[in-house]
């Protein structure tokens, strides 16, 4: 099978808090949750929360980046989502859609500094 990613990813265990929001990007209320990266890259995100986040669903997803003791919040947008009944987690896939720049060029510089340490261990 091919892989159809844009850009590498970086296996990384994240804190995100993530805000369900309209077309408008203004907040829905009571949606707001918690959850964690399972890989990043510069144009999108494997995450693990406990709440089923619809195929489609806007959000806003603020990423605690432990390594660098920063957090990134960019806009996302659901492109799917797998039920673990093992764990009892959602994992779903988001791409990120109009975030700031400065965001995403931070983001990448670290995912880039991130891949170089990980892909020289993994030889």
């Amino acid at each position: 099978m091919k892989d159809r990613r844009k850009e590498k990813r970086l296996k990384d265990d994240n804190e995100i808090n993530i805000t369900i929001v309209d077309n408008e990007k203004k907040p829905i209320k009571g949606k707001r949750l918690n959850g964690r990266t399972m890989d990043i890259s510069g144009s999108g995100a494997k995450i693990k929360t406990h709440t089923l986040l619809p195929v489609y669903t806007l959000i806003v997803i603020k990423i605690k980046l432990k390594k660098l003791k920063k957090t990134i919040t960019t806009t996302g947008i659901v492109k799917w989502t797998i039920r673990t009944l093992k764990d009892k987690f959602f994992i779903e896939g988001i791409e990120f859609v109009n975030s700031p720049s400065q965001e995403i060029l931070q983001l990448k510089d670290y995912i880039s500094r991130g891949v170089d340490i990980h892909s020289t261990n993994d030889k």
